[in-house]
């Protein structure tokens, strides 16, 4: 069940509670403050972004944050070690229904929106590549003598191209998991004969230890070929590409809060979703998921 944070007069009031607590304890004025988030690792650099801000603004906005892959984190919340996820994707089914038999409703709000992007090293002949060709690429069914490298197995990115590819497995010899998207940007900007797949999100002003690495690769762009209405374009992700849905590789990114009361956890999404987190995220080079308002000053001078 979902229920829009932009909508709900309630929000407004539990950033107002947030803003107005300065005690440094678990609980304030009744609101839980010990929340624990789990993130997936996939999208990082955004959330980091996102929970600087946060802290920033409210000082005692430090929820404990946790990355570790999709699998990982709904685990820990099917072990209840979390009441908190942000993922780049909603609850199964199957999974609903065991949260719904422990009368766990979650609020599920949708933040951004991320490219899962293809990247080559700078030495590459490789410009430009078709959504059927990834596809055979990762089902074994092209001729090629590249390396194909991902973050962890258990991620959001992997479970994305095992369903864009309809492969439970990714198992071919020339397809490698490493550790996370960090390490696929390095091993591309090392190895000429790689392919990377990783989040749009570490390509945009990339953090001291690995931008050099961000340097030495380049982005491939990608043509819709199997769809009906596509135009049959290459097209590189942008945030006019992704607005635009032009292009084809797009994931949804989430916060899910099964809190069921305020605290961290519910003030956090509201910060995200108004209009300081979306415009940090319109920064970052990913679609917010509501486009922030510019406001424009005009003044008129009478003549005499």
């Amino acid at each position: 069940m979902k229920y829009s944070l932009k909508n709900a007069g309630i929000i407004l009031a539990v950033l107002a509670l947030f803003a107005s607590c300065k005690q440094k304890v678990k609980t304030v004025n009744g609101v839980d403050r010990s929340t624990i988030f789990i993130v997936d690792e996939s999208f990082k650099p955004i959330v980091d972004q996102e929970l600087y801000v946060f802290g920033a603004l409210y000082k005692d906005g430090h929820p404990k944050i946790r990355y570790a892959s999709e699998n990982e984190a709904v685990n820990l919340l099917f072990a209840d070690s979390t009441r908190v996820l942000l993922l780049s994707r909603e609850m199964t089914p199957e999974e609903t229904k065991v949260l719904t038999a422990k009368t766990i409703t979650p609020i599920v709000n949708r933040f951004a929106i991320d490219a899962v992007t293809l990247i080559v090293n700078q030495a590459s002949n490789d410009t430009t590549i078709t959504v059927s060709d990834i596809k055979k690429m990762l089902n074994g069914n092209t001729k090629t003598d590249k390396d194909i490298v991902f973050d962890n197995p258990n991620s959001g990115l992997v479970r994305y191209l095992k369903e864009l590819s309809g492969n439970k497995d990714l198992k071919q010899k020339n397809i490698y998991s490493l550790k996370s998207n960090k390490e696929v940007i390095k091993y591309v900007s090392e190895h000429p004969n790689a392919i990377g797949i990783t989040g749009f999100s570490w390509l945009n002003d990339p953090e001291k230890d690995y931008a050099d690495a961000v340097n030495k690769v380049k982005i491939v762009s990608v043509m819709d070929d199997v769809s009906k209405n596509s135009s049959k374009e290459y097209f590189s992700p942008s945030q006019q590409t992704l607005a635009l849905k032009q292009y084809p590789l797009t994931r949804n990114l989430y916060i899910l809060n099964f809190t069921g009361k305020l605290g961290l956890g519910m003030e956090f999404a509201a910060f995200i979703a108004g209009d300081r987190g979306q415009r940090i995220i319109l920064k970052s080079g990913l679609l917010p998921d509501s486009i922030p308002g510019r406001e424009i000053n005009i003044i008129s001078k009478i003549q005499q």
